[in-house]
């Protein structure tokens, strides 16, 4: 089932996406909702984020080639993770699928994409095992992290690098039953393929990041955890449109565009 937030004819709300078709829902995503019998076409509406969440979390590197190429970037010899370790980003960055990515005017060149599974946390998860954690799960979106390197080396924090206002594309929707053994990530600039991984090829698995996390740090349904990507992105330039495909689950896809360009 697909679950999305749209807006049509100057209202704002919850859906499930059938075929070319939005059902409007009221009530609580997670818990109990009911359909309105509102219906609207997907072509006669604007798609939102699907949630703002409570807690937006990051999976650091978790990917072979990815880890690979930021070190020889460097070169400095790959040192893998030796556990699954979380980070944050900030709900501010977050823009909807179809919308521009504005990279501020006094960025550097090395601004990327990242793209991310990102799973829904649907139940509380506290101390939860491995085993258990995926019950935790309610569905599954894109996410972009979009990242400006420089920014990223230079600064102490991630404050700008990855938080600046638009840099965290996530969309279109929220799919429950996606296959992930079967699921694979394209990436295309401009309509040509730049990445193509099994997106369930990571270091660390969903679950392992969920309990890891629960143990430490309640999860709450809403909350949102992106779990990394592969490769490495080309700089992006002004009117870049970048798109990421995960099979099963959809696209999202963002125009980049520069501040005063």
């Amino acid at each position: 089932m697909r679950f999305l937030r749209y807006t049509a004819n100057a209202r704002t709300a919850l859906g499930i996406l059938e075929g070319d078709t939005i059902a409007e829902i009221t009530g609580d995503l997670f818990a109990t909702w009911t359909r309105t019998g509102r219906q609207t076409p997907l072509a006669a509406a604007r798609i939102e984020v699907p949630l703002i969440p409570p807690t937006f979390y990051a999976a650091g590197l978790n990917y072979v080639a990815h880890v690979k190429e930021v070190a020889e970037s460097r070169g400095e010899t790959p040192n893998f993770p030796p556990q699954a370790d979380i980070g944050y980003r900030a709900v501010n960055a977050l823009t909807a699928h179809d919308t521009d990515v504005v990279i501020p005017a006094d960025a550097p060149d090395q601004v990327h994409y990242e793209g991310e599974l990102v799973a829904i946390i649907g139940k509380t998860a506290k101390n939860v095992s491995e085993a258990d954690a995926l019950n935790h799960v309610f569905g599954y979106t894109i996410g972009n992290d979009v990242s400006e390197r420089t920014w990223q080396r230079n600064d102490r924090t991630f404050f700008r690098a990855k938080n600046t206002d638009t840099f965290k594309p996530m969309g279109p929707w929220i799919e429950t039953d996606l296959d992930l053994a079967a699921a694979t990530t394209i990436i295309r600039v401009n309509g040509t393929e730049t990445i193509r991984f099994p997106t369930n090829d990571m270091l660390y698995g969903i679950a392992t990041f969920i309990s890891r996390t629960s143990r430490y740090c309640t999860l709450v349904p809403g909350d949102v955890m992106w779990m990394g990507t592969d490769g490495t992105s080309p700089n992006l330039k002004h009117n870049d449109v970048v798109e990421i495909d995960i099979t099963g689950l959809g696209t999202l896809r963002n125009r980049f565009v520069r501040a005063g360009a």
